[in-house]
């Protein structure tokens, strides 16, 4: 069972942001001697697949946001509700993009849900100072216009670098451990595709989001790439696997022919993800 293995990524959730593709939305876990040490997104579904994975938050050493788009951090508050019933004793680091207009920073964000005045949560603020509670959340805004480290500890390194998605704030992110290594793209345009080459450079897994089809409209490679741009990311990196994620309805079923796209450029294995999915690291 690959989901057995001591070193794991495991999807939590492959689809994007529709409902009707029967997806929880972007989530992934990096399992580390069999524990579940960094969650990267947890979008709507995907608390529900962290349990199904009998993951703990008690073990995670990290979270990383891609971006703060609904389907890709909704379900954080669910997440921290659940450690109420856990016995974590450390803090834990929440790391994500810088704000704009449209977008709170990583750290405004975490306030904003439970700040004990004016969040959304306001019952949960024990979680934002240390003399609240055994444990607490501390946030860190990334801000990388070119791959650097975020996390030099003794367990993990992670890298990131700033990425571009349409107006929204965007991190793409990487993580080393002793012989492997893997990088997800979280959602980006080909704009830039060149920051994400150099992260990603030589990693045994890259997750990639399969959110468009080739040929998509304007609209659209403004926030994602097609396959091709995929394709070519893949092989100018080097990457050793490509596991294509954020799965949406306007390219399920167009397995093929998106095959096809990413082969004219990168000849090495690709799978095509589904919730609770694991690869062996």
């Amino acid at each position: 069972d690959v989901c057995k293995t001591p070193d794991r990524l495991q999807v939590l959730g492959s689809g994007g942001p529709e409902l009707q593709d029967k997806r929880a939305s972007s989530s992934y876990l990096i399992w580390i001697d069999n524990k579940p040490r960094v969650l990267v997104d947890i979008g709507g579904g995907s608390a529900l697949r962290f349990g199904q994975a009998e993951a703990n938050l008690s073990d995670l050493a990290a979270v990383l946001f891609t971006h703060l788009h609904v389907d890709h951090v909704v379900d954080f508050a669910a997440l921290i509700t659940s450690s109420y019933f856990e016995q974590r004793r450390v803090p834990l680091p929440v790391l994500g993009p810088r704000g704009n207009h449209l977008m709170p920073d990583t750290e405004s964000f975490v306030n904003r849900l439970f700040d004990e005045n004016t969040g959304a949560y306001p019952y949960l603020n024990n979680y934002l100072t240390a003399s609240k509670n055994d444990y607490w959340l501390v946030t860190q805004n990334i801000d990388k216009e070119t791959p650097s480290s975020a996390i030099q500890g003794d367990i993990i390194d992670v890298s990131a670098v700033n990425v571009h998605h349409g107006p929204i704030p965007a991190v793409a992110w990487r993580i080393d451990h002793d012989s492997w290594s893997v990088a997800f793209t979280g959602d980006m345009s080909e704009r830039g595709v060149e920051k994400m080459s150099q992260l990603a450079e030589e990693v045994d897994i890259m997750v990639a989001h399969n959110a468009v089809p080739e040929g998509a409209n304007r609209a659209a490679l403004n926030l994602h790439m097609p396959p091709s741009v995929i394709g070519r990311l893949a092989k100018d990196a080097q990457v050793r696997r490509l596991v294509l994620s954020h799965r949406m309805r306007r390219t399920l079923g167009k397995e093929t022919e998106t095959l096809n796209q990413i082969r004219e450029s990168y000849k090495g294995p690709v799978d095509f993800a589904d919730d609770l999915d694991c690869f062996p690291l």
